[in-house]
């Protein structure tokens, strides 16, 4: 297909390269997205009242067995997509800015990733503040040394993005070359807006099933992404 031809060309002459990564990177690692028909949400009532803040300040029980037995996926593993982007990047400056959660992106070798929405496997105890390690929190809710609520770092429905996810995020799309968008729709905000912040002179691609509306020139590439990166 040409467009990918061109994805090629545009990733080999960039110098900067920032992938905004959604969960369709994911799902080939056997992780579920959240609203397709197979997805997260799907056959579950009020799905995001159970990630929720208040959820997890009112029902703290019902937040933990939700994230606990539907979460976490200890079996999967970095797919090709995740190996393509962090190999870019051992040759070139590549900033991987997420959506996900699973720490893929870490785990398939990428150096510097921003967990727009955190990380289910860094987990703090809410009363004290301590790091709890996740295998810890798999067990239990309850931190052992105080008796606090231990929680997993992830951005729950009612509360807002780290700042510095969002600093990093845009300092480093306001320096790359090139954008490439991958495996989401993109309609989730804080997240989709961030390509207000890129360099004006950086090329932009988009590799999605479904069309992504950008109000401004770019390359849509409609495929599967496991299609695409396994020949860039």
């Amino acid at each position: 297909m040409e467009q990918i031809e061109q994805l090629r060309t545009a990733v080999r002459a960039a110098n900067r390269i920032i992938f905004l990564t959604g969960a369709g990177v994911s799902v080939p690692s056997g992780i579920p997205d959240y609203r397709s028909k197979n997805g997260l949400y799907a056959g579950k009532h009020n799905p995001e009242y159970l990630l929720s803040e208040a959820c997890l300040a009112n029902e703290p029980d019902v937040f933990y067995q939700f994230v606990t037995q539907n979460m976490y996926y200890p079996d999967a593993k970095p797919n090709p997509i995740h190996f393509k982007m962090a190999e870019i990047g051992e040759t070139k400056p590549v900033t991987v800015i997420t959506q996900n959660i699973d720490g893929l992106h870490e785990a398939a070798g990428s150096k510097s990733v921003v967990d727009f929405h955190g990380s289910l496997y860094h987990c703090y105890c809410m009363k004290c503040g301590q790091t709890v390690p996740v295998g810890t929190y798999l067990e239990s809710d309850i931190h052992q040394n105080c008796g606090g609520r231990i929680r997993p770092d992830v951005v729950l429905y009612g509360e807002g993005i780290d700042p510095d996810a969002i600093e990093q995020a845009i300092q480093a799309l306001q320096n790359a070359d090139l954008v490439v968008i991958a495996g989401t729709s993109f309609k989730v905000s804080p997240f989709c807006n961030l390509i207000d912040y890129r360099n004006p002179e950086a090329s932009v691609f988009a590799v999605n099933k479904e069309p992504i509306p950008l109000p401004f020139r770019y390359t849509m590439i409609e495929a599967d992404a496991m299609t695409v990166f396994k020949k860039i």
